[in-house]
């Protein structure tokens, strides 16, 4: 009596060994197999025209992209390799960028489903994208499993990366709305080729399917993710072949410096906590300063004073400006002019003289000619060496020449539910040694999981070195180096919450000031 064996079953090959549980394999949407819509989709993206056939369509608006609907036409299929994915080990991703959870490569994943969809992803549809795109495209495939849940989000950016020439989405989430966030969002690009807008959004379905090749107007997100009780599934990778040629970086005029006001003592007698005036306490400020090259000073402006600027910044009618574009930031922002007078007021407290010398007198560092400094001539030509090294100021100064006059930068900020800043690598003013001033107002209430705090991380690392989060009236002074980076990370969905517990709003404030020696 014989028997047939289910596909599914263990096989004995001819070496007598057993062969593993074969691969699923599924087939994929019909669209694929036409050679008439092939070549359709080849022209119109060639000459960057719009078309819709069937459950194929392709938008050139802003950049050419595809989606395919019922990419797998096995339900079943979908099911079981949805649960597989579930079951992998999923590591949370967390930095300037982005935050959700992230499978290992699934290369070398065994299950039947996933070796199954990986198989004709590496095979039939790379075959398929290679005869549409005119270009070969490698063997091996980036593919990896992303959850994005509550609050998780990706931000601007535009994938582009050696090598990448085609990026691709296949979704497995079930009923979505764009209530829910997790779209797919694609911005368009100014005049300098930089992400200005998001013109569409791709609210993520089930069994669909959408790709894009890479370029250096590629710009996209995933939104933030709001609904709390759904998760965002999908498999997302590279194809990889011939890249497109890069535009040269665009990059950003430096922002102004200035030197200090001409304001004497009387101001920090004003402004200031008096103790932080006491000589004594600022040498033990100094002393801790020089141990860790940071300090959170709590407390720091006199009450009245804190009051006055925290309810002006609440109440009066500033004008806010968003400040971007989004692949390197998102805040609001204002200028000095038309402050109210007391937050003018306590802009120029942060930009006096008499405030760059309590700033030596806190720090060691020479912010003011009159600060004491023990660097030798040979450590200050090493710093002037450094500072050219890296920097767009004037050239250094020589050893018999004039003090060099300490400047700073400042700017009044505005920090809500969406905003953030990015690490880039176009930031020149990063490629210095400076020193942080962190002044905060209206954090009541404000909780670490909101985000809005600023990461500092050594470059080239995604491990913080240190993490200042908003608290009302505190200076964080932060001295940082050429190969430390800062951001402040994506404000999320929670910090809306402080609108149902406080009555002061969802939105905090601060000034942000850069110090030179």
């Amino acid at each position: 009596m014989t028997s047939k064996r289910r596909k599914n079953d263990t096989e004995t090959v001819g070496t007598g060994k057993k062969k593993d549980k074969r691969e699923e394999t599924p087939k994929i949407s019909e669209i694929t197999e036409d050679t008439d819509v092939r070549d359709r989709v080849k022209v119109a993206w060639l000459k960057k025209e719009h078309l819709s056939h069937g459950s194929i369509e392709l938008d050139c608006r802003p950049f050419p992209h595809c989606v395919i609907k019922n990419f797998i036409r096995n339900e079943g299929f979908l099911e079981n390799l949805e649960k597989e994915l579930l079951d992998l080990n999923f590591h949370e991703k967390s930095n300037d960028l982005y935050k959700f959870k992230q499978s290992d490569d699934l290369k070398k994943r065994k299950e039947a489903h996933i070796a199954g969809l990986r198989a004709v992803l590496f095979e039939r549809f790379r075959l398929w994208l290679s005869s549409v795109f005119a270009v070969e495209l490698e063997p091996v495939v980036d593919v990896s499993c992303a959850k994005y849940e509550y609050t998780d989000v990706l931000l601007c950016h535009d994938d582009e990366l050696e090598g990448r020439r085609i990026a691709f989405i296949l979704y497995l989430v079930r009923p979505w709305e764009s209530s829910d966030g997790g779209t797919l969002d694609l911005y368009s690009v100014d005049g300098n080729n930089q992400p200005k807008d998001i013109v569409k959004s791709l609210v993520p379905s089930w069994n669909t399917l959408i790709f894009f090749e890479v370029s250096p107007v590629s710009f996209h997100q995933v939104a933030e993710v709001l609904s709390k009780d759904k998760c965002r599934l999908s498999v997302s990778g590279w194809f990889h072949g011939r890249s497109l040629e890069r535009l040269p970086r665009y990059i950003e005029p430096a922002a102004p410096r200035s030197p200090h006001l001409p304001r004497d003592e009387e101001l920090l007698l004003e402004w200031i906590n008096p103790i932080y005036l006491d000589v004594a306490y600022q040498a033990q400020v100094q002393e801790e300063f020089e141990e860790s090259s940071e300090i959170l000073l709590k407390n720091f402006l006199k009450e009245d004073k804190f009051e006055q600027v925290n309810e002006a910044l609440k109440q009066s009618e500033i004008q806010w400006v968003k400040r971007g574009p989004p692949n390197k930031r998102s805040y609001r922002w204002a200028e000095q002019q038309g402050l109210p007078p007391c937050v003018s007021a306590c802009w120029e407290l942060l930009s006096s003289e008499a405030f760059f010398l309590l700033l030596s007198n806190f720090t060691g560092l020479k912010l003011h000619f009159m600060a004491a400094g023990d660097d030798t001539d040979e450590e200050e030509e090493e710093k002037d060496e450094e500072r050219a090294a890296g920097s767009t100021d004037p050239e250094p100064r020589a050893a018999s020449s004039a003090p060099s006059t300490p400047l700073c930068r400042g700017e009044l900020r505005c920090w809500g539910h969406g905003d953030y800043t990015l690490i880039h690598d176009t930031n020149v003013d990063s490629m210095e040694f400076a020193l942080d001033l962190l002044l905060y107002f209206g954090c009541e209430g404000w909780q670490a999981d909101f985000g809005g705090f600023t990461s500092y991380i050594a470059s080239g690392e995604d491990e913080e070195l240190l993490t200042v989060s908003p608290e009302s009236n505190s200076v964080a002074l932060v001295y940082r180096d050429k190969e430390t980076l800062k951001f402040v990370k994506h404000v999320n969905h929670r910090s809306l919450e402080l609108e149902r517990s406080s009555p002061r709003g969802t939105s905090f404030y601060d000034f942000s000031f850069v110090y030179y020696e």
